[in-house]
């Protein structure tokens, strides 16, 4: 089941008109604040075995994907559109491995000093890192699938916490 937020009950980048706006941060207290997202890729499991290796045409595909996902992090502001430019003072992009099911799960951790949280740097950072992946590896597989993105937890500002039911 999806998860409502229940505590607002309005869509906070409308403004009374209904007009699209940036939000005003302006008041709000500099405080620490974290989010952690996730999400995976599943393929072919020859295709998950040239990742392993490090034979992959390409290189290191886990590698790359990484150092795309923190850099996507940074980009967000230049993505979506009303998401305000933060100074980020940590993006960790972590990936395992899941034989099993012949996948590749992606961490990333998104922390600031600010006024406004990092949930669209952390949940941003996940897609571009499992993006690299699919292109760095789409001359063996186009089948490959991105799912369950998703913001697994929050932390600080006046909202407070959020943590996933998962």
């Amino acid at each position: 089941m999806p998860h409502m937020n229940t505590s607002a009950t309005v869509l906070t980048h409308f403004d009374a008109q209904g007009q699209a706006h940036m939000v005003d941060v302006g008041d709000k207290a500099v405080t620490r604040r974290v989010a952690v997202a996730t999400g995976r890729i599943t393929m072919l499991p020859s295709t998950l075995a040239l990742i392993t290796s490090g034979s992959a045409k390409k290189g290191d595909v886990l590698g790359i994907a990484r150092i795309a996902g923190i850099q996507g992090a940074k980009k967000t502001p230049d993505l979506i559109p009303l998401c305000h430019p933060i100074g980020l003072t940590r993006v960790a992009v972590e990936f395992t491995v899941q034989e099993e099911t012949s996948s590749v799960a992606c961490t990333a951790t998104a922390e600031v000093s600010g006024q406004t949280g990092v949930e669209m740097e952390a949940l941003t950072a996940v897609q571009v890192a499992l993006l690299t992946i699919y292109d760095m590896c789409k001359a063996v597989d186009r089948g490959m699938t991105i799912t369950d993105v998703k913001l697994l937890e929050k932390h600080g500002g006046k909202s407070g916490s959020f943590v996933a039911n998962t």
